[in-house]
């Protein structure tokens, strides 16, 4: 028998505890041992839970019971988790989380203070789509070239809505926070901050690269409006937020951004909330990740299976996925390096020779215009939405900056990736 301590009973923890108990005979018979929870950790022990556990508000009933296997993590947050979990591990208990920003901070003191002791963490990125498992078992023979990723279901859902509905954002996002897909402040997702944690996530599994959230690019959705979904139609684009790890020489880029994707290209089918990762391996060729990123039961699916991995092994490979650094020498991409494609969206008066004014602008960082649509507003201004080609991060930051200072220019531009 394993017996586990679920920390943090809410909705993922009640859903682990329901598929233990629903599903009990077959996932006995996968994991070879009848897995009981023994005892979940809450804050308040007078709230009504649809789950029949043993509960406790002493989390220390959990860490310190030696009839106790596994640690269930489900807290949220960074540094209160990270002292339980280190707690655990230094008791000898093997640990599953669905926590991402606590690996986004801490994940590589984890491992170190985990060695052989099992850390699972399968839940933590894209609920339930088996992509940890991926990167670190089924494409292990490869070097990783890129990895593109939809791992945020609410701004997929507001991006797909605006995209076919041809809503603008606040409503949209409203309705999101109806529907229970965003929370009551939703900056955590529409900011790009959730995605940006899962990401380095699966760097480090792909890479063996070590960075915070505070060393990547990271941008959100809110600036994107109904006139940047025409451009995005007409010229045969859909808009994702992504999260983008691409190896470039000795370097690797990481960056969460809103991105224009062709719609010939698998991960622009993914919408609403759903989840898509695709991944590109020297040897594989690129491989496509499809499922529901969030949600009790689809958490819990991830979570359990990594307790089933425990209990079947009852030791565990690095928790990263390896013992020495992957590929010597990789170090992260500045932000200013990056090179890109890029959409602007500018206010501008509507006279004679703006157009002429905004080339020589960009011409003056040696950036070059693709297309370009106009679009009169009634009160004598007009919208440039165009595309340029290739060019630094530095030079287009520099000619935003140009852009700006030009008087026919009414307002910031407005910036989007275009991924191709």
């Amino acid at each position: 028998m394993i017996n586990v301590g679920i920390i943090g009973v809410g909705t993922v923890g009640e859903s682990v505890a329901k598929i233990l108990r629903d599903n009990r005979d077959i996932i006995s018979a996968r994991a070879g041992k009848e897995i009981v929870v023994k005892k979940g950790v809450v804050r308040d022990l007078k709230k009504a839970r649809s789950v029949d556990i043993p509960l406790t508000d002493n989390v220390d009933e959990v860490l310190e019971d030696p009839s106790i296997d596994i640690v269930v993590e489900l807290m949220g947050g960074v540094e209160a988790p990270y002292a339980v979990v280190k707690k655990a591990l230094k008791s000898g208990k093997a640990v599953v989380t669905a926590n991402k920003a606590l690996l986004a901070y801490h994940r590589y003191e984890l491992q170190d203070i985990a060695k052989d002791i099992p850390f699972e963490f399968e839940a933590s990125v894209a609920g339930g789509i088996p992509i940890i498992k991926a990167l670190k078992d089924g494409l292990s023979a490869n070097h990783i070239e890129s990895i593109k990723g939809i791992i945020n279901g609410t701004a997929n859902y507001i991006l797909t809505k605006m995209m076919q509905d041809g809503v603008d954002f606040e409503p949209i996002l409203e309705e999101a926070q109806e529907l229970g897909y965003a929370e009551a402040d939703p900056t955590f997702d529409i900011g790009g901050f959730d995605a940006a944690h899962k990401l380095l996530i699966l760097a480090s599994i792909a890479y063996g690269i070590d960075a915070k959230p505070e060393d990547i690019l990271i941008e959100g959705i809110e600036k994107i409006t109904q006139e940047d979904i025409v451009f995005a139609k007409e010229f045969g684009y859909t808009i994702k937020l992504l999260g983008i790890a691409k190896k470039v020489g000795d370097f690797v880029e990481l960056r969460v951004h809103p991105a224009l994707v062709s719609k010939e290209k698998m991960i622009s089918k993914v919408d609403g909330v759903m989840n898509g990762i695709s991944v590109v391996g020297d040897k594989v060729g690129e491989t496509m990740y499809y499922g529901p990123g969030a949600g009790g039961d689809a958490t819990a699916s991830a979570v359990i299976s990594d307790i089933i991995a425990i209990a079947r092994n009852g030791k565990s490979s690095p928790m990263l996925g390896f013992k020495r650094p992957l590929e010597s020498g990789l170090k992260l991409l500045e932000r200013e390096s990056v090179v890109s494609r890029y959409y602007l969206r500018l206010l501008v008066a509507d006279r004679p020779g703006v157009l002429a004014k905004v080339s020589q602008a960009m011409g003056e960082e040696n950036i070059s215009i693709e297309t370009m649509l106009q679009k009169p507003r009634s009160d004598e201004s007009a919208s440039l939405l165009l595309a340029t080609h290739l060019c630094e991060e530095r030079a287009m930051q520099a000619a935003l900056r140009r852009l700006f200072d030009l008087e026919s220019v009414k307002e910031h531009p407005v910036m989007i990736r275009i991924e191709d």
